[in-house]
């Protein structure tokens, strides 16, 4: 569904290019340039583009894992200086710590790091408890990465990047390395967890970096499109679908009008990006 604009946005990109020189040669590429978006806060926005279109950029960017060459990227009016606890990232990767417990990976930054000052013993392990059971993972607290399924790992990351409790959640492919049938089921609980039925104000913010043009429409308020050489924003759609949603929206025509949609403006260079003749494609339906 479209949102109402607030005064200020949670997050601002603002003429913002980044571009990089490879160390042995120093030739320059020129990732984004000219990329001018606002996110409001509780909004749950994708970015999708062809391979290569700077969409990983962007979030490191917001995250302040890297810095802007030109331009400027401020969360709550606030310049981006680096990384910080108010934002929280989430890769494809699960990057937990083998040696470590479920309980012991979602409580590790509440036990080591700054999300976890002000609390106390008592107060930290019952977050840690809130948060296992919010991903459904009660009964796993004491099993290791190895002994669970890639689906269940994948919760654990997120009970772990929402129990830091974040302003902001930055999720760079997190479900692409998953079977397609754990995938839907965990795209619903997404949704679940990041709480679309709570009003706007009471929801985390959520950049969602994804190549699957059906998960974007089915999880987000507002698709971000991404072309390439060097990446730029070449739309951004509205997803005026109801919510709360589950898999019976995927059957609703407006779903497939806008996945058509999204499909047609990064067609011809997804088609480019694997060397492919962009005449092979088929015509999509317009939206």
């Amino acid at each position: 569904m479209s949102t109402t604009p607030a005064s200020a946005p949670k997050l601002r990109l603002r003429d913002v290019s980044k571009s990089f020189v490879a160390p042995r040669t120093g030739v320059r590429t020129q990732a984004v340039a000219s990329v001018n978006l606002d996110i409001q806060t509780g909004e749950f926005v994708c970015v999708v583009g062809p391979s290569g279109c700077g969409k990983s950029t962007v979030l490191n960017l917001i995250a302040g894992l890297d810095t802007a060459t030109s331009g400027t990227v401020e969360k709550d009016g606030v310049a981006i200086a680096g990384p910080g606890p108010d934002r929280g990232v989430m890769f494809q990767d699960y990057a937990l710590m083998p040696w470590q417990s479920v309980a012991d990976n979602v409580g590790f930054g509440l036990r080591h790091g700054t999300p976890g000052k002000g609390f106390t013993v008592a107060q930290r392990e019952e977050r840690i408890r809130h948060f296992v059971e919010l991903v459904g993972l009660n009964g796993s607290e004491k099993k290791y990465p190895h002994q669970l399924s890639g689906g269940m790992r994948q919760r654990v990351a997120l009970a772990r990047l929402l129990a830091n409790g974040p302003d902001v959640l930055l999720m760079d492919e997190p479900l692409g390395a998953l079977d397609a049938q754990t995938r839907l089921i965990l795209q619903v609980e997404l949704l679940r967890i990041w709480g679309e039925t709570a009003p706007q104000a009471e929801r985390k913010t959520a950049v969602f970096i994804t190549h699957d043009i059906e998960e974007a429409v089915f999880l987000a308020d507002r698709v971000v499109v991404m072309s390439s050489h060097p990446g730029r924003i070449r739309d951004v759609l509205d997803i005026d679908l109801p919510r709360p949603r589950d898999e019976h929206i995927r059957a609703h025509p407006r779903y497939g009008q806008l996945v058509d949609a999204i499909w047609n403006l990064i067609r011809d260079e997804a088609y480019r990006a694997i060397g492919g003749s962009t005449t092979a494609a088929a015509p999509a339906v317009a939206a």
